[in-house]
């Protein structure tokens, strides 16, 4: 069975993750919530920006997550404190995944980036299409 659980904030949420034992959602004007109680319950935690976050993915111990303007933030302490990632576009991302040790990033007018270092990093891609990719997954 389902039950609703308590969200801290009555902005959308445009994507969840989990990891660690740990649920992550963000949205818009750069909200992130996380629990730490198989989702019955969601805090709020400090954003570093305040672009809408449409996507987010966890590997290697890491959530990243990415948004309009090419934004793209990441937290290496389960979802406790997130840093801004220096983006190679300022194009929106829609979606991000992990795998085989690289985080890749797909968005608007066909863009596609990836970081070979944790999300530390992000390289461009050459992209095979110019229309808009909204989903990416491993």
């Amino acid at each position: 069975s389902f039950d609703n659980a308590t969200s801290p904030t009555g902005n959308n949420l445009w994507g969840i993750e989990f990891g660690n034992d740990i649920f992550v959602g963000v949205g818009v004007s750069g909200n992130i919530v996380r629990s730490t109680d198989n989702g019955s319950s969601f805090d709020n935690v400090t954003s570093p920006t305040g672009e809408y976050l449409l996507g987010v993915t966890f590997g290697n111990d890491i959530f990243v997550a990415v948004g309009n303007s090419g934004n793209i933030v990441r937290s290496t302490d389960n979802g406790s404190t997130w840093d801004n990632a220096t983006s190679p576009t300022g194009s929106a991302l829609y979606g991000v995944t992990f795998g085989n040790d690289i985080f890749v990033g797909v968005g608007a007018s066909g863009n596609v980036v990836r970081s070979t270092d944790n999300g530390s990093t992000w390289d461009n891609v050459t992209s095979p299409t110019g229309n808009t990719l909204y989903g990416v997954t491993f």
